[in-house]
């Protein structure tokens, strides 16, 4: 379901994608293994709690959060790494983990960003 919603959304923009299988992964490093992709060019999903609110980073799958560079450029007072307890009912139709990097896919999205 969700890859269909994902690729309705690509085909709706005109966006050039292609769809790559891979062997069970439980993280974004394991899946540009698993694909023979490079890391640097792997995204990866990652639900940050700025402020107490959750926002989605979407980041290289090489790179770690830096919170306090992101503390700083978004003016918030605290950032941090949410559980996954925290963020699993935000993507009912995903499994822990993973979340595609299109967060308007999702209606919580939206509404947190016009808060």
């Amino acid at each position: 379901m969700i890859l269909k919603r994902l690729t309705d959304y690509l085909d709706e923009n005109k966006i050039k994608y292609v769809v790559i299988h891979h062997s069970p992964a439980f993280t974004a490093r394991e899946v540009a293994v698993s694909a023979h992709i490079p890391k640097q060019e792997v995204a990866k999903t990652v639900i940050v709690k700025l402020n107490e609110k959750p926002i989605m980073a979407v980041l290289p799958a090489s790179q770690m959060v830096d919170f306090a560079q992101l503390r700083r450029m978004l003016g918030a007072d605290s950032a941090v790494l949410a559980t996954e307890r925290e963020f699993n009912s935000l993507f009912p139709n995903c499994e822990i983990g993973a979340m595609p990097p299109f967060g308007n896919l999702f209606t919580w999205t939206s509404s947190l960003l016009n808060r």
